[in-house]
């Protein structure tokens, strides 16, 4: 039976579709048939296998509208981001494991699985068909080079604070819309806030958030790096690096079915912490480096939060993480390599 056959099906006759296809069953892109999710739930009611129907789907923000409409409380809900390099790791030959390779080809499957692609094309592609097709429809954009300048800007600011104001004065849009396109680009899994620290060590602490992307291999070709050796000669290589270790943090959480508990710190000195970690009642504060070199200068934001966190009594771990290839403890600190994360279990 064809695609569209199956389709059809499900359409016209959603009762008997779930009838003959039972068990354990995957439905793809399930949200395109919004008619399908009643019986879901009548089935799923009647039947009460659990794991009975596995639904996936790429448009997020359609699947969510549909599972909350039938389907709460019958469901547990696992995100799933593109590889991370602790899936890849023991896939990748040799040469295939550069640090700066890696994150500027990406981590969607299909250039993982086809390395003869160019992720140009590819990326090229991802925009046409889902970022400018079905989620400017979603936001009702009429004018697509807005959006795409939107997009551009949101690359241009990863790993700064998001600030939807002066987006949106620079667009000539209300930031009210700005916050709306974000907020859908949240739900799609393209852009991603990082919050800071609730932790009142300070009241003249930042509370906006800061603007990343889920694929580092997408943000480096909205900014224009279409090779490695561009990457390492970009004037936002480090805020590339920062990215790209927080959202290995994300898939760590996520992979393992935790909900992520990460925020950063940034006081009106603009003192910062990229990544605070709270897990097991342990606080772990990591500064971000995209250089292998390390000095005792790099401590000093790590130093003021673990002399703040020990006043208040709480229990923390502070990490310098780097582009070395050397991890090890240094006046009183984790210094942690990259390459920790292709080693996690």
């Amino acid at each position: 039976m064809e695609i569209d056959e199956f389709k059809e099906f499900a359409e016209k006759d959603p009762g008997g579709f779930l009838e003959k296809y039972k068990g354990k069953v995957i439905l793809d892109e399930a949200q395109s048939v919004p008619s399908l999710f009643p019986y879901l739930q009548y089935l799923t009611d009647k039947r009460k296998i659990k794991g009975e129907y596995v639904l996936s789907g790429s448009k997020n923000f359609l699947l969510m509208e549909k599972i909350s409409e039938s389907l709460a409380g019958r469901i547990a809900i696992l995100n799933l981001l593109p590889f991370s390099i602790d899936e890849l790791w023991p896939y990748l030959k040799p040469k295939q494991r550069s640090l700066h390779s890696l994150i500027q080809r990406g981590f969607y499957p299909r250039l993982v699985n086809d390395k003869k692609m160019s992720s140009r094309i590819f990326y090229s592609s991802y925009i046409k068909t889902y970022v400018e097709k079905d989620l400017r429809s979603l936001l009702n954009v009429q004018n697509v080079r807005t959006f795409q300048q939107f997009i551009k800007m949101c690359a241009a600011r990863a790993g700064s604070i998001f600030n939807s104001l002066d987006i949106g004065t620079q667009l000539g849009i209300d930031h009210k819309t700005v916050k709306y396109w974000i907020s859908v680009l949240e739900t799609s899994y393209i852009i991603y806030l990082h919050p800071s620290y609730y932790k009142n060590y300070d009241k003249r602490i930042l509370k906006k958030p800061k603007i990343y992307f889920y694929d580092t291999g997408f943000l480096c070709y909205l900014l224009g790096i279409h090779s490695s050796d561009e990457l390492q000669d970009h004037p936002l290589y480090g805020h590339i690096f920062e990215n790209f270790i927080l959202i290995e943090y994300l898939k760590d959480h996520y992979n393992k079915g935790f909900n992520p508990e990460l925020y950063y710190w940034r006081d009106s000195n603009n003192r910062e912490v990229d990544l605070i970690v709270e897990q097991n009642n342990i606080t772990h504060f990591c500064e971000i480096k995209s250089n292998p070199s390390v000095y005792s200068e790099d401590f000093k934001n790590l130093e003021l939060l673990k002399t703040l966190s020990k006043s208040q009594n709480q229990k923390c771990i502070t990490k310098l993480i780097n582009t070395g290839t050397d991890s090890y403890t240094r006046e009183g600190h984790e210094v942690q390599s990259w390459l920790w994360f292709a080693k996690l279990k």
